[in-house]
């Protein structure tokens, strides 16, 4: 039996699908309709259509060759997905456009207004840690301030950190990057803070246990003493301005922390103050990977936010240590994306959902692993869908 895939019509992001006899079409009985959907919806309005009667005459790849459609629908098609529904706000409903949108332009993104050769010096205001007993290695909640300089970012940006103290060749530490866990109004909502999410990195060598240099320095590092700050960097982890934008957030450890300055800015009650021309709307899906319940990071904030906003924010928990995936092994976040696959691909089918991934680099291959099966079952192929979602600006990543 044919299987309606992606990987039949080569990597143009817009199909058209010819049909007649469609019901509740505004053509007359009989007439012939034409209606344009994005690649990734492909399938599921393909399924749609035959189950409400139509005759689909043809499948036109973007706007050039016709492939012939059998009249049986494809095994195994999803529940019907609609077109996007108008948002709350009364904006149009996503349109396919004529080719691959292109990303998002983002007005008034600082970038390198320090340098390492002219550090900003900012002071520590707070170093506390964000585990609870019980917890596994040491994660504090570093809080800088900012004022007397012009040190501005936003949400999913890094800063560069010079470590106090000098390398074994005798020169200064390179800069480590770390990803910003506050909003661009900082802690305090008054734009003059910045604050970090910072795990002190320790392994062994040689029968040794080493610190890591940067992470330990922020880790023990006493309020008011200074620290040499850079940047800010990076556009690839950057929040979509629309407000009814969906936000699918995949986080394992410290990887939390632009996650973090996410949902302030979406669901902070002072932030929402802050931010008269930012309201969303939306739906933000968390899901965060840790090896133990002591390591959840900022847990009561992210509590907080679904008892206020219990239609937009969701919230997706794996922690390895503790659970058992389907097979009875450790819960990791992949099993997590596997288990809510077909949730997730019906948000993807909207061009109005970003994907964002942050934490170790390890978790990458598990993620596609999971991607990989979710698309296949769905007569899709992850290797087409994931560069085209890049393409786009809807897939963003950020391990290390």
């Amino acid at each position: 039996m044919h299987v309606l895939s992606a990987a039949s019509f080569g990597p143009s992001q817009v199909m058209t699908i010819t049909l007649q006899d469609f019901s509740g079409s505004p053509a007359p009985a009989g007439g012939i309709r034409r209606l344009t959907v994005p690649l990734v919806q492909l399938q599921a309005t393909y399924g749609r259509l035959l189950r409400s009667g139509a005759k689909i005459l043809g499948v036109t790849n973007g706007l050039t060759s016709t492939a012939a459609m059998p009249e049986s629908g494809p095994a195994g098609s999803s529940a019907p997905v609609s077109p996007q529904p108008a948002q709350s706000s009364g904006k149009p409903a996503n349109k396919p456009a004529g080719k691959a949108p292109a990303k998002a332009a983002h007005a008034n993104v600082p970038v390198n207004l320090y340098k390492p050769k002219a550090p900003f010096v900012g002071k520590v205001i707070s170093n506390d840690s964000l585990l609870k007993e019980g917890a596994i290695g040491r994660v504090n909640h570093v809080t800088m301030d900012l004022s007397g300089g012009d040190l501005r970012y936003v949400e999913g940006q890094s800063i560069g950190i010079i470590p106090d103290g000098l390398a074994d060749n005798g020169k200064p530490h390179k800069i480590r990057l770390y990803s910003i866990a506050s909003t661009r109004h900082g802690d305090n909502l008054a734009g003059d803070t910045v604050s970090l999410c910072v795990r002190q990195l320790q392994y062994e060598k040689d029968g040794e246990r080493i610190n890591g240099v940067c992470s330990t320095f922020l880790c023990d590092v006493p309020p008011g003493a200074p620290v040499k700050i850079t940047g800010p960097v990076g556009k690839e982890m950057l929040l979509p301005e629309d407000e009814d934008a969906n936000v699918i957030m995949l986080a394992t450890g410290t990887g939390i922390a632009p996650m973090r300055a996410y949902l302030r800015r979406m669901f902070d009650p002072g932030e929402r103050a802050r931010n008269p021309g930012y309201a969303f709307r939306g739906k933000a899906w968390l899901f965060m990977g840790v090896p133990t319940t002591p390591n959840l990071l900022y847990e009561e904030e992210f509590q907080s936010y679904l008892s206020a906003y219990p239609d937009n924010f969701r919230y997706t928990k794996a922690i390895s240590r503790e659970q058992k995936n389907s097979e009875g092994g450790r819960m990791y976040i992949q099993h997590r994306v596997a288990e809510y696959a077909d949730e997730i691909f019906n948000l993807i089918n909207l061009d109005s959902t970003h994907l964002y991934m942050c934490g170790l680099r390890g978790m990458e291959p598990g993620i596609d692993e999971a991607m990989i099966t979710a698309a296949a079952a769905r007569g899709l192929e992850w290797k087409t869908l994931r560069p085209q979602l890049k393409k786009a600006g809807r897939w963003h990543v950020e391990t290390y």
